[in-house]
C-alpha cells in the first residue's frame, strides 16, 4: 500500500513540476525551483540539488541546492556524483561510508540517489538527493526522480 501511495504522490510532484516549470526558460530559476520543491516533496532529506558540468573546468560545479551548503566542484569520476555522471547511470546508494571515494559535504548524510542529467548524448549535471537515514531511497524514489529529470531536460 505504501508503494502505490508514494508513486501516486510522484505523479502529483511531477504534475507540479511541469505547472511551475511552464513558460520559464532560464536554467537557473527552473533548477532553483525545482530544488525547493522536491525539498519540500521528500522526506527525511538533508540535502537535494544539482551539480552542473562546466566544460572550461572539467568538473561538475555546484548548481541550485537546498540544505547545508556543500561542495563547490566534483571531478567527473569522483565521488558517488562524479561517477553517476561520468557512467551516465543512476547511482543508490544504501550506507555512503562504504562507497569507496564518497565525498562527505555534510557528515549527517547516511544514503544517497544521484540521477545524471544528459541532453541529447550531451552531460549537463546531475540530481543529486542526501538523507541521514540508511537506505532511505527505494526503486519508486529510483523512478519517481529519473521522471523528474526526464521533465526537466525539457526546461533547461
Amino acid at each position: 500500500m505504501f508503494e502505490t501511495i508514494k508513486m501516486n504522490s510522484y505523479k502529483d510532484l511531477h504534475q507540479s513540476l511541469r505547472a511551475l516549470l511552464d513558460g520559464e526558460t532560464n536554467r537557473i530559476a527552473n533548477l532553483s525551483n525545482a530544488s525547493a520543491l522536491l525539498n519540500e516533496f521528500l522526506e527525511d532529506i538533508n540535502w537535494v540539488g544539482f551539480y552542473l558540468y562546466e566544460e572550461e573546468s572539467d568538473e561538475l560545479v555546484l548548481g541550485p541546492f537546498q540544505g547545508r551548503t556543500a561542495c563547490v566542484r566534483i571531478k567527473p569520476g569522483n565521488g558517488v556524483c562524479g561517477l553517476a555522471y561520468r557512467g551516465n547511470d543512476v547511482f543508490v546508494v544504501d550506507d555512503v561510508t562504504e562507497f569507496p571515494g564518497h565525498i562527505a559535504c555534510d557528515a549527517r548524510s547516511r544514503s544517497e540517489i544521484v540521477v545524471p542529467i544528459y541532453k541529447d548524448g550531451v552531460g549537463i549535471g546531475v540530481l543529486d538527493v542526501d538523507s541521514p537515514s540508511f537506505d532511505r531511497f527505494t526503486e519508486e524514489d529510483r523512478l519517481g526522480l529519473i521522471e523528474v529529470v526526464e521533465i526537466l531536460k525539457e526546461y533547461i
